[in-house]
């Protein structure tokens, strides 16, 4: 053997030897309890400054942005990540890169194992498809946090969107009054719709003085157009921080689908989060979901002035 080949099959096992010991010394440097994380959730992650972050790229996605072609590190690489903090409990948070097909069936998936939903909202004008991004939070140990997470995480990807059924042509038209007796609250007609707002007085919320009230933009409501037979709902949620989860569950306990999740003003005092729903079917079964989320509002809000 020459001396030249020698040295490149020494030079390759080297390389070869180092390459496998790296590897090793990169999977201790995870802790034994974030690489069962791992293993649980059959993804692919790393841990550094003492977080393990759990990649989960939309790499099925051909996306664009306005007709221009975008890769996924663009913008599409979902994610949830572990830190440890105070006692035994670790803190998990994560991004969620979302169809509008499987924004609902995940939600419901994480609500029903005690993951809470903390923002829902998009990141693009004119992508193509359309997604949407979903922030999540749990506390627990990790492998709890693991197992409580993964059946959401197990729908990514694998939810076939439903042709919506068509628009009826016929049918009885909206009974206002029983609406509003479900719903426990007067509306008003405006056009084809009949719209019921109910205010958050009970928070008590001022700035700089002046009462922020329903006409301000701190209200509930629901807007009912259709039949009684084959009605839509939309509407918007004014809701305390701890009234969150609560109101989530109702809706979608009730098959009211959540559209968004953010907050529309800053510096308010308490911090009130809104949440946009849509819903479609029996005008009475509609209204019996908003009321479900009515019945989540209000238990000891206590009354706060706006930031400054």
């Amino acid at each position: 053997m020459s001396v030249v080949r020698r040295s490149v099959l020494l030079f390759v096992s080297v390389v070869g030897a180092f390459t496998a010991f790296s590897g090793r010394v990169s999977a201790q440097d995870v802790p034994a309890d974030y690489q069962e994380v791992l293993k649980s959730l059959d993804r692919k992650g790393d841990f550094k400054a003492g977080v393990l972050k759990v990649n989960i790229p939309r790499n099925d996605l051909k996306m664009t942005v306005a007709g221009f072609p975008t890769p996924t590190p663009f913008g599409f690489g979902g994610w949830v990540a572990l830190t440890k903090g105070d006692g035994e409990a670790d803190v998990m948070m994560g991004d969620l890169v979302l169809l509008q097909e499987e924004v609902n069936p995940v939600l419901s998936a994480l609500l029903d194992n005690g993951i809470d939903v903390t923002a829902l909202h998009n990141h693009f004008f004119w992508d193509d498809p359309k997604v949407f991004y979903m922030h999540v939070h749990g506390m627990g140990k990790p492998a709890d946090l693991a197992r409580r997470v993964k059946p959401g995480l197990d729908l990514i990807g694998h939810v076939k969107a439903e042709a919506p059924a068509p628009a009826s042509t016929g049918g009885t038209a909206l009974d206002t009054a029983k609406l509003a007796k479900i719903a426990g609250h007067d509306g008003e007609q405006s056009g084809a719709a009949y719209k019921i707002t109910v205010g958050r007085d009970d928070l008590g919320m001022k700035e700089h003085g002046a009462i922020i009230n329903a006409r301000m933009g701190l209200n509930t409501w629901a807007a009912f157009a259709g039949t009684q037979e084959d009605a839509a709902i939309a509407g918007d949620v004014a809701m305390l921080e701890s009234e969150v989860t609560p109101v989530l569950k109702a809706l979608r306990k009730n098959g009211l689908e959540v559209v968004a999740i953010h907050h529309h003003m800053t510096g308010d005092r308490p911090v009130v989060i809104f949440l946009h729903y849509w819903g479609r079917g029996p005008a009475e079964k509609l209204a019996s979901g908003f009321k479900a989320a009515l019945d989540e509002l209000g238990k000891g809000a206590p009354a706060h002035e706006m930031a400054h």
